[in-house]
């Protein structure tokens, strides 16, 4: 719904807000701070996502659908790529296939914006998607996967009907040398970030540029993370990688 410093989107947009853990990548989740922080700021919205646990906050998997913040892309005269649910998971399974048919038609009234869906679900995508929703051309679907216990999300996600597929390597915490990206269009790279970083080693960065290079993906590096991102950097091999996929538009 605001303005964002994520590097690969110009806006996020929360129709869905709270989650619950799914792997080892959600361990350290930004977002569930972030409900967190909001929470204790009064944002109804975001009351009763987290609870601490160990000193932190970690999601109770109880999902707020924000009916209201269904009409906020019409809002916005001016194209953007938006990131949908950054608080959230659009295919999470307590979201009714009926709400994401909801966030699906603002989707396909406002083409001027492209959509960025991630979701940490790609076999719900896939199955929920098979009946009744149109193919947007302005719609990007893609998985997270963080290392290799996952990567069947990246089979799973070659189901899933889509103008454009994307895959979010972050956080990178572990080698995907056995995935492919065949059928995939792009792939994001980034370590963790914040307090309790886990390491990103440069090798899983090489073996994920080599895919993207045999299946002609574009390549987009977001950080080397750590305890200080701004420190480390963006630079990969002496530069900076925002390789966008092409699109037909």
């Amino acid at each position: 719904m605001a303005e964002t410093t994520i590097e690969w989107t110009d806006a996020t947009w929360n129709p869905v807000a709270g989650c619950s853990i799914m792997s080892a990548g959600c361990t350290n989740c930004y977002a569930m701070r972030m409900a967190a922080r909001l929470e204790a700021m009064g944002v109804e919205k975001y009351k009763g996502l987290t609870r601490k646990s160990g000193g932190r906050p970690k999601w109770t998997g109880t999902l707020y659908l924000d009916e209201d913040a269904l009409q906020i892309p019409k809002t916005w005269s001016r194209s953007r790529n938006v990131f949908v649910n950054s608080m959230s998971d659009l295919f999470h399974p307590d979201v009714p296939v009926s709400f994401v048919r909801k966030v699906w038609s603002v989707m396909s009234e406002t083409p001027r914006h492209t959509y960025q869906v991630l979701t940490k679900r790609p076999d719900r995508m896939a199955a929920s998607l098979k009946d009744g929703f149109d193919l947007l051309p302005n719609v990007w679907l893609g998985t997270s996967v963080e290392d290799g216990q996952v990567i069947h999300r990246l089979d799973e996600l070659r189901q899933v009907p889509a103008a454009i597929r994307f895959v979010s390597f972050e956080p990178l915490i572990g080698s995907v040398s056995a995935g492919s990206l065949e059928g995939i269009h792009w792939a994001i790279v980034g370590g963790e970030s914040g307090p309790k970083a886990r390491p990103m080693e440069a090798s899983w960065i090489d073996e994920i540029f080599d895919m993207c290079s045999d299946a002609d993906a574009a390549f987009f590096f977001k950080q080397w993370g750590g305890h200080n991102k701004k420190k480390t950097g963006r630079s990969y091999r002496g530069r900076t990688w925002d390789n966008m996929p092409e699109t037909t538009a």
